[in-house]
């Protein structure tokens, strides 16, 4: 049943993702940048790791996942360690996904002629 939730869950975010670029006219830029800005919101607001008990992987895979990080980074970063550590959790819970894009993006970019 996780999986039929995840399913679910993941998809409706992603349609939403679309409606919003369809109907509202925003670019996918827009998108993704409201869409970090609602999952840090809702990790300050201590919601995102219940959702993710509930629905597993349809919440943390989608691009809400690196603003809950980035927020959940750097609220425990701050109780542990005052301002320094505030600026040391963002990059403590995020640095493995932003790696992995950057290497991949060289990568693809070996085999692939970009346009424009």
């Amino acid at each position: 049943m996780i999986f039929l939730y995840a399913f679910l869950v993941g998809g409706l975010i992603c349609a939403i993702a679309q409606v919003l670029i369809e109907y509202a006219k925003m670019t996918p830029a827009h998108v993704t940048s409201l869409f970090v800005a609602v999952g840090a919101g809702l990790e300050l607001f201590d919601t995102y790791d219940r959702l993710g008990e509930w629905f597993g992987a349809g919440v943390f895979v989608p691009i809400t996942n690196f603003g809950h990080l980035v927020a959940h980074g750097a609220t425990e970063g701050a109780r542990e360690s005052g301002l320094l550590g505030l600026l040391n959790g963002l990059f403590v819970k995020t640095s493995a996904g932003v790696a992995f894009a950057i290497i991949m993006a060289v990568v693809i970019s070996l085999f692939f002629k970009p346009k424009g």
